[in-house]
């Protein structure tokens, strides 16, 4: 796995204890990319890899968004709101355009890849109950 930058300690560690494929790789920005990912049922595909791109600043700065491959549909058919797409690393990732609210500011000092990869888990079930 290519590791073209570097993530803190912290989440290197939560990353390999999670025992999931991950890679830091540049390409036109930074990116995480964090495989074999489960999804809810719900969806056509059960498993996904996850990009989050990692701002230089970043724990400073937030990550934002989530990118999946191979892109998500729901079992239902509904269509999934706000999608768009990104290349990366050679493939077509799908972008969610989901953010933090007032509610639930990016906190440098507590917020990580794990609590983000915890949104992203939130994200997509709640898609799921839209159905």
């Amino acid at each position: 796995m290519r590791r073209q930058f570097d993530l803190p300690e912290g989440d290197r560690e939560f990353l390999d204890a999670r025992g999931c494929p991950w890679e830091t790789v540049c390409d036109g920005q930074r990116w995480l990319i964090v495989g074999q990912i489960k999804v809810p049922p719900g969806y056509k595909t059960q498993e996904v890899a996850v990009a989050l791109s990692i701002e230089p600043s970043y724990p400073d700065t937030q990550i934002d968004m989530a990118y999946f491959f191979p892109p998500l549909e729901l079992a239902s058919a509904r269509a999934i709101a706000a999608l768009s797409t990104q290349a990366i690393d050679g493939k077509t990732f799908q972008r969610w355009s989901r953010h933090r609210t007032a509610q639930n500011k990016w906190r440098p000092d507590v917020d990580c890849v794990a609590t983000h990869l915890a949104q992203v888990a939130i994200w997509l079930q709640r898609e799921v109950e839209k159905s």
